[in-house]
């Protein structure tokens, strides 16, 4: 494990908050991995009061969890919960879709480029931040503000999620021409087709990390 020491300040539970989360999500703290509050505080360079005011807020998150003894471990990814979880995104990603080709929202173009650009490359967490940018685009183009709130509840542990799916070189290979067909579909105003495609690439996404955890775990995928 190793983090960067934060900038001089004097509050820094935000970004000590923030950097964890990153860690979490791209896997440099992977699943599993033992925490504590003191080796934390010695990494970011900072006092242990903001480090713990962090921790626990993640553990409200449910991405750490109490390690036995002492300290915390990084919460392991579970495929049922998994499942669920996609289950979520789907019908909210196919709903968004939904009304923003209703509306033939303008997604920016960009978005693709640069999710492109990105997953050509090896930064994690930049193929994590082009495909969260995407989803929220479309969130936002929805027009339904209760859909960005909803979704903002479950994107701490998606972008965790995404993470490990996007470790696999071969499951991203496709995403962004699947986000580009999606795209197309809000662009010519077909609702359904735009649904149908969100709900296919969620579930393709769900798929593709329940293969990569049960071949972890060397157990069957679980069906969600």
């Amino acid at each position: 494990m190793n983090l960067a020491k934060l900038p001089s300040r004097t509050d820094y539970v935000d970004e000590v908050y923030r950097a964890l989360l990153d860690a979490i999500s791209d896997g440099t703290l992977a699943p599993g991995a033992r925490i504590t509050q003191e080796d934390l505080a010695a990494q970011f360079n900072v006092s242990r009061s903001p480090v713990l005011q962090a921790l626990r807020l993640l553990k409200k998150d449910g991405l750490l969890e109490d390690a036995p003894g002492r300290g915390l471990l990084v919460t392991r990814l579970e495929p049922a919960r998994i499942g669920q979880l996609y289950q979520v995104r789907g019908a909210l990603d196919a709903l968004a879709a939904q009304l923003a080709a209703e509306r033939r929202a303008a997604i920016p173009a960009d978005l693709i480029s640069a999710g492109r650009q990105a997953a050509a490359g090896s930064d994690v967490r930049a193929m994590i931040d082009a495909d969260t940018a995407f989803h929220q685009a479309i969130y936002a183009a929805s027009g339904n503000p209760y859909i960005v709130d909803s979704a903002l509840l479950h994107w701490i542990h998606l972008r965790r999620v995404m993470g490990a799916v996007l470790l696999d070189g071969e499951s991203r290979s496709g995403i962004w021409d699947e986000h580009a067909a999606i795209c197309a579909a809000i662009h010519a105003g077909d609702g359904a087709l735009a649904a149908r495609l969100s709900t296919d690439h969620a579930d393709s996404a769900r798929l593709s990390l329940g293969r990569s955890l049960a071949d972890a775990l060397h157990q069957p995928p679980h069906a969600a």
